[in-house]
Order: structure tokens, then sequence, then C-alpha cells
């Protein structure tokens, strides 16, 4: 007689079967980030490297393909759909596709473009970091530094890009990650966008700062309060 499989077993299956994915798309993810920055460094023309265009379409399809498994294991498919539609649309190879359609694009644009998979990374992101901290509070505030860095990171690149050339105080990278660094503590600096991109940049960055902040603020308050309850109780 043929040994079924028990939901509990099939459960803790699927859930390994998550977890190599969620790693898989961050070990990429972080790959695709070494490449952009290095080729941001180098001010190498990633477009006309055809290594680069294969390994992003392949990065893609792998995101794309993850996304199609756990629609099909989803027990609820079209609530799925509904809250991780977004993952589908950040897996497309636009680059890809705009290069083989002979687009013409800035070479800014195709620079955002670059970006748009990392997007995916995200929710693995929130998933892993899970799995090393002890709770629900610790999990999220990480996850959340996490994104802020990353995001600081990414607009230090983008800012670099974008301003270099145009801008007399973006000489250097360190430039450019000064200025982020100093826009989303909202402290400021004396560098300042000279581009519409370059504004809105600094916009977007000092808003987030203003929302993430508080939430650390948030969590240390609290954990000093249980820490002191603890040695009240002790």
């Amino acid at each position: 007689m043929e040994k079924q499989t028990s939901p509990s077993g099939w459960r803790r299956y699927e859930s390994k079967v998550y977890g190599a994915l969620h790693i898989a798309i961050l070990v990429l993810s972080v790959f695709l980030i070494i490449t952009i920055s290095v080729d941001t460094f180098r001010n190498l023309s990633f477009l006309n490297q055809g290594n680069y265009m294969t390994v992003q379409l392949w990065v893609c399809t792998f995101f794309m393909f993850d996304f199609l498994l756990e629609l099909v294991l989803s027990p609820h498919k079209w609530r799925y759909l509904k809250s991780h539609f977004i993952f589908f649309l950040v897996s497309i190879p636009y680059l890809n596709i705009i290069t083989y359609m002979h687009v013409d694009f800035s070479p800014q644009a195709g620079y955002f473009l670059r970006f748009i998979p990392l997007v995916r990374s995200g929710y693995a992101l929130a998933i892993v970091v899970g799995w090393f901290t002890r709770n629900r509070a610790s999990s999220l505030l990480v996850s959340y530094l996490t994104m802020l860095l990353a995001t600081v990171y990414f607009s230090s690149l983008l800012f670099f890009v974008i301003e270099h050339d145009v801008n007399p105080l973006v000489v250097h990278y360190t430039d450019a990650l000064w200025w982020a660094f100093m826009d989303v503590t909202t402290v400021g600096s004396n560098i300042y966008a000279v581009t519409a991109t370059g504004k809105i940049l600094s916009v977007v960055l000092a808003a987030l700062g203003m929302m993430m902040f508080p939430i650390f603020t948030v969590y240390v308050t609290n954990w000093a309060q249980q820490a002191a309850q603890r040695k009240d109780d002790a």
C-alpha cells in the first residue's frame, strides 16, 4: 500500500522549498547589487555588456519562476495573486525587452531599470531576517533597518550617476554617500541636488528618514521599559 504524505509533512516540505527559494533570491540580488556597484564605480556602459544582460535575464527568469511556483502551491491563489502581483511586475526583464526591441532611452533611465528586480528581494529579506531574530518586533526592526540602509546605498548610487557630471559638489562617490546619509537623517549637508531627479531623491530620502527613525526610537524605548520591568520583577 502506497504511503501518503501527511498534511503536516507536506507543509514542512513546502516550507523548505520556500526557504531555499528566498535564500536563492537574496544571493542573486546581492550578485546584481555587486555588478551594479562595480559598473558604477568603473563608469562602465553595462548596456553594451552581453554577459551582464544575459545574467540579468536569467535572474529575472528565476524570480518569475519563484512567483509562479508560489502561486501554484498557494491554497488561496486569487488572494496570493492580488497581494503578490507586484513581485511579478518587478521580475520582468525590462532592460532585455527594451534592448531587444531597439528602443532608445537615456543611460540614466537604463540605470534606474537595473534596480527594479531588486524590489523582489525585500520580501525575501524580511522572511530570512525573521529566521535569525527572537521575536516579531526584532524581526521587523532588523528588516526596516536593513531596507533603510539598502535604500540609502541605492540612492547614493543613483545620485552619483545623475549628479557627478553636472554638479561640481559631487566629484567622488563618497560625496554622494555623504549626501545620502545626511539627507536620510534630515540633518542636511553642504551638497545639494541640481537635477530634477536628484531633488526628488532628496525629498524621498528625507521623508523615508522621518518615517523610519521613529520606529527605531519606539523599539528602543519599549525594550528599555521591558528591561526595567524584568529587573523590578526579579
